[in-house]
């Protein structure tokens, strides 16, 4: 392994890494908006499996004699920027942000683990496993729904939001850190495989908003 390679795999495992360890603190926090103690106990459940995720890409970290904390340093900002501008406000926020927000990241960290070697990506997989959020945030943004028709337009509204910021997050990630940069255009191979590699993101994206519910 290079140690352009190296780097570009640490960044990918360390931005992960950060970002399970993010969605524990997130999930654990919004369960307390639960309306009742089952569904706080649900979230609090999948904010557990993020943290067994976390442990895992930091075990991965350590075994390539490199520091867990410090592979996640150049990525905390740019999350804690993320989470304070989507800061929900309400249970359905939180069940939107958890499942559009959670699933944007997951499916473009998949496109890029194509670029790495299979027990990384074997890795990588595993840790963006859905923890069960989906069909819990499908099944809870249904029963909101149906109870207020007008929950609909207000959770598009926000799962847009979401989606604007993450990207912008996203961008500004791949934009400062030079070797998963090369590590993406070197994998796609120019432009025109860089649009595609997008274009399937915002098609799963979509079919991911009309499975809950929403309009894109």
């Amino acid at each position: 392994m290079t140690e352009v390679d190296r780097a570009a795999i640490l960044d990918l495992l360390g931005v992960l890494a950060y970002g399970e360890l993010s969605a524990f603190d997130r999930m654990a926090g919004d369960a307390r908006m639960a309306p009742t103690m089952a569904q706080r106990a649900a979230l609090s459940e999948m904010a557990a499996v993020e943290m067994s995720h976390y442990a895992k890409l930091a075990a991965r970290i350590s075994s390539m004699d490199a520091d867990p904390f410090q592979a996640m340093a150049p990525f905390v900002e740019s999350f804690e920027t993320f989470h304070a501008r989507t800061e929900p406000r309400t249970w359905g926020e939180a069940l939107v942000k958890a499942y559009v927000g959670d699933g944007l990241a997951a499916d473009f960290y998949r496109e890029v683990a194509e670029f790495v070697d299979e027990s990384t990506r074997e890795l990588v997989t595993e840790a963006l496993a859905d923890a069960g959020s989906s069909a819990f945030a499908v099944r809870e943004v249904g029963i909101l729904i149906a109870s207020d028709p007008t929950a609909a337009s207000r959770l598009s509204l926000w799962g847009r939001r979401l989606v604007g910021e993450a990207i912008s997050q996203t961008q500004r990630v791949a934009a400062e850190r030079d070797a998963l940069t090369r590590l993406i255009v070197g994998g796609t191979g120019g432009l025109a495989e860089i649009a595609q590699l997008i274009d399937r993101i915002t098609t799963r994206h979509t079919e991911r908003m009309t499975a809950i519910g929403l309009s894109n």
